[in-house]
């Protein structure tokens, strides 16, 4: 693999390949832009999260199935009055002029003219300020489609009545997210570009060395986004989530490896005149180990693929993709661009042959010696930090409610809301049991079932939602005391899902129960999500160990490596969650956050311990340990310092976004980077290094 690179690199740092480099990526970027479809055009604001074979989603078919009127996106119309009452005559004459204007989609529509008084008594909240109305929509409908009906029923509101409304549910989300991603893509991109310009110039005070890692992330994101809009034509589905922490894993890995290649570069033109001949060493000794990197991104992107879960499964053709294509850019791209400019990139402080490779006096050069000096302490200290930091996850409590993830303003959780305070919570998410029998069953064995379930544990009320023709299929409706969304309720849904055979035994009754709705969908979700932890984590930790292996011919190293990026996981989801609640009041998270957080502090940690490590290896070959180390510490302690604030604060910005997960996920991102860049890059791990290995020339004397 390194004769391999080493032929790429060498071709492409010559006047005639460089050239060719940056015409080919041209007119290739061109190409795609002219002829491919953007990825923005086919994401969607939410994809199918659990297997086809989870158990709720077997009992949501089957309710389907036989129960005709269940299919389709569900809305709650919630409306509100803030002077007087609702009155049953407004919402009836509103919905004669939904149905005359015959909304797109629509396809049930409660007829409140032919309920029963006590039916639409229900609808009507205890003080009368409160009505809901349940809705469906087609689904075969797109969101956008959704949004315009949604769009269109809040108009016919405000021209009938003085009501105000709110539409939540699935549909009512789904279409708020969608306009809630629209507005958000935007200032995500912008915010992540002027960041890094920012600080790209702060830090190194040039024009150019900004410049260049952006114009390289511009290629970049344009070949991504037009591949990725190619892969969705063909029918990859990418959730709007994915998309977005696609575009900032794209800036930060293009920028990380472009400071790595011009950092080299500029030592080398210290020592060579010509700026091809320094680009072409700077290569072969960085070209390797970015390439690598840029590898454990990518494979920790393809271990998704073992996930059940569909967020997480959707992350890997995505990730994968864009991934393979930067780490493309960075053995060709990036290097020809650092060329085309040469010396003129670090301008104004332009690198001149003879300066001194190492400033003796940074603060990274002090902080090697001190390591050297004194690993013992070094590595005491910043285990301890570490380990207290840590010890905090035991105080994680995560958050199943998704719809609390969304901005306190987004109408679907105002009306949510509302629902909670004016109705019993219960009622948010009823269960819907159903019993698929061999038999016709009897009215009696229809009712002691009822009143076995009405025995579980937290269950409110029981009642029969219908059945078929033939009687041998019971659609029960189960609703909880408590927040469906609760723990307790959870865990309670849980518990009558194990017990089932024992419930049909004790009623005796013949057939099984399946259980569908919100509630069982999270105990679903919940397990499975436990399941992909493990099996992620596992793979992931194997793969990138196995990856080390190869990349330093050393069995040791990457134990170091991958155990100090380990614990700063722990340590950063520990920080992190203190400081959420801290300064942000946020108390709980999704337990989407620990994976997501593992996936990307362990593939990104990891590159800069491939670029400590192989310098030092490099510096090994002429220095003892002691030396080896402080030259490896101070030689990349600033590119790495520096590259580590920007992709920190690139990942920071994912707490714009309107979603708490990715506010979480960011800020956690971030904090785990910082810990990785000062700690662990800096100290830990040139500590444990000094404290555990052995200079080569003494082992071979014995």
């Amino acid at each position: 693999m390194k004769a391999f690179l080493k032929a790429i690199t060498d071709r492409v740092t010559t006047k005639k390949g460089m050239w060719i480099t940056l015409s080919a990526w041209l007119l290739f970027t061109v190409l795609l832009a002219v002829f491919a479809p953007c990825v923005r055009d086919y994401e969607v604001s939410k994809i199918d999260t659990l297997p086809a074979d989870a158990k709720s989603v077997i009992a949501q078919k089957k309710v389907d199935h036989y129960f005709k009127d269940n299919d389709g996106i569900p809305a709650i119309l919630v409306f509100q009055s803030s002077k007087s009452e609702v009155k049953l005559s407004d919402l009836t004459k509103l919905f004669d002029h939904v149905n005359s204007e015959k909304v797109k989609g629509v396809q049930q529509l409660v007829s409140l003219s032919a309920l029963p008084p006590q039916a639409a008594a229900g609808l009507f909240s205890a003080d009368k300020t409160t009505a809901i109305i349940p809705l469906t929509f087609d689904s075969s409908l797109e969101t956008k489609e959704i949004k315009k009906s949604i769009d269109q029923i809040t108009r016919i509101t405000k021209e009938t009545t003085n009501l105000k409304l709110y539409v939540t549910g699935p549909a009512g989300i789904a279409a708020d997210t969608l306009d809630l991603f629209s507005r958000a893509d935007l200032v995500l991109i912008f915010s992540t570009v002027g960041l890094i310009l920012v600080l790209l110039i702060v830090i190194y005070r040039s024009p150019l060395l900004a410049f260049i890692p952006l114009l390289a992330a511009a290629f970049v994101y344009e070949v991504v986004s037009q591949t990725l809009g190619l892969m969705g034509k063909a029918g990859l589905v990418m959730s709007s989530q994915t998309v977005s922490i696609m575009s900032i894993l794209l800036f930060a890995a293009v920028i990380d490896y472009s400071l790595f290649v011009f950092s080299r570069y500029r030592e080398e033109l210290k020592a060579y005149e010509n700026k091809y001949d320094a680009m072409k060493e700077a290569m072969r000794e960085t070209g390797t180990p970015v390439f690598f990197s840029g590898g454990t991104v990518l494979a920790a992107m393809l271990v998704l693929f073992f996930a059940k879960s569909g967020d997480y499964h959707n992350f890997a053709p995505t990730f994968a993709t864009t991934m393979l294509i930067i780490m493309l850019a960075s053995i060709t791209l990036v290097p020809a661009l650092f060329t085309l400019f040469g010396r003129k990139s670090f301008w104004p402080k332009i690198p001149s042959v003879g300066d001194a490779t190492v400033n003796q006096i940074s603060l990274w050069s002090k902080a090697g010696r001190f390591v050297a000096k004194k690993p013992g302490l070094s590595v005491a200290v910043i285990s301890v930090l570490l380990l207290i930091a840590a010890s905090n996850m035991f105080n994680l409590k995560y958050e199943f409610d998704t719809i609390k993830s969304f901005p306190k303003d987004m109408p679907s959780r105002l009306g949510y809301e509302i629902l909670e305070k004016k109705f019993e919570k219960g009622d948010l998410a009823p269960t819907t049991v159903l019993l698929e029998s061999p038999n016709p069953i009897t009215a009696e064995q229809q009712k002691q079932l009822q009143t076995a379930l009405s025995d579980q544990p937290l269950v409110s009320s029981v009642r029969i939602n219908g059945y078929t023709e033939d009687q041998k299929v019971i659609n029960y409706s189960v609703t909880f005391k408590g927040n469906p969304y609760s723990i307790s309720t959870i865990n309670a849904m849980e518990k009558i899902i194990n017990k089932s055979g024992d419930i049909i035994d004790d009623s005796r009754v013949d057939g099984k129960l399946y259980f569908a709705g919100e509630t069982a969908v999270k105990v679903d979700d919940r397990a499975t999500n436990n399941r992909d932890v493990i099996v992620i984590v596992l793979l992931e930790t194997v793969l990138i160990f196995a990856m080390l292996i190869i990349l330093t011919k050393s069995f040791k190293m990457p134990i170091y490596m991958m155990g100090t990026i380990l614990i700063s996981f722990l340590a950063a989801l520990g920080l992190g969650m203190f400081l959420s609640s801290l300064f942000f009041d946020i108390s709980t998270i999704s337990d989407r956050v620990p994976l997501y957080a593992f996936v990307f502090l362990v593939a990104l940690g990891i590159d800069y311990n491939i670029m400590l490590i192989s310098r030092f290896q490099e510096e090994q070959k002429r220095h003892s340990v002691k030396e080896a180390v402080e030259i490896a510490v101070a030689s990349t302690g600033g590119v790495i310092s520096s590259a580590g604030v920007i992709l920190a604060a690139t990942f920071a910005v994912l707490m714009t976004q309107p979603i708490q997960l990715l506010f979480v996920f960011g800020f956690i991102v971030a904090v785990g980077i910082l810990l990785d860049t000062f700690l662990i890059r800096g100290i830990l791990l040139p500590g444990l290094i000094i404290l555990l290995e052995k200079d080569k020339k003494v082992s071979e004397s014995k």
